[in-house]
């Protein structure tokens, strides 16, 4: 990875990481407590990357989650949870909170490098995407003339429904989904589901339904 890639590293004891990740290209900052990374994520600092264990001494990894999701400035910024911890639940609390990833201590290093750079390209992926999806007036406005099916059908896509559940809920057909979709797109002016969804995150759509 390039050495601009800045990763934020908060564990109570990061010496091994500390000292491999560096050796990849990365440029490692870390701390050990959850307040040391609030100071650090608020800072004029931009991070790519936080990789932070599950228990610290003032903090889970949960709250740091819950933190750093609600504040728009970190949505670009890919999070690891890492803990030595194996519990399916923190695990699928923590992706519904939107970690990236979870990985299990200890750590196998080539799996471990493997999924950053997975976490990384997905993060990229999506500023190239964000960045090609600019939201001015008009296309704020394009909501506006979205039917009420369609923005309930918009609703539920950008929670992650699929088509056939989206159908089951709002009892419809499968077709008459894909229908909506289309015209969605069409008023959004957006080529498919992803750009869709991006532009209604962006124009806080989601949030005002």
């Amino acid at each position: 990875m390039s050495d601009l890639t800045k990763i934020l590293l908060v564990d109570n004891n990061p010496k091994y990481l500390e000292q491999v990740l560096p050796l990849y290209g990365y440029n490692v900052t870390t701390v050990n407590k959850a307040c040391d990374a609030f100071n650090l994520l608020n800072s004029e600092e931009n991070y790519d990357l936080m990789i932070t264990d599950m228990f610290l001494s003032d903090a889970d990894g949960l709250e740091i989650l819950k933190k750093v999701k609600s504040n728009r400035k970190f949505q670009n910024m890919g999070i690891i949870v890492l803990t030595s911890l194996d519990d399916d639940k923190k695990i699928i609390s923590s992706l519904k909170l939107g970690a990236d990833d979870y990985i299990v201590k200890p750590v196998v290093l080539p799996v471990f490098l493997a999924r950053i750079e997975a976490v990384l390209r997905r993060i990229n992926k999506q500023k190239n995407l964000l960045s090609n999806t600019n939201v001015t007036i008009n296309q704020a406005d394009y909501f506006n003339s979205l039917t009420k099916r369609e923005k309930d059908v918009l609703l539920l896509v950008t929670r992650g429904e699929s088509n056939k559940s989206v159908a089951k809920k709002l009892v419809l057909s499968e077709i008459t989904v894909k229908s909506h979709l289309n015209s969605i797109f069409k008023k959004l002016h957006v080529a498919n589901r992803t750009q869709a969804v991006l532009l209604a995150m962006r124009t806080n759509f989601a949030k005002t339904k």
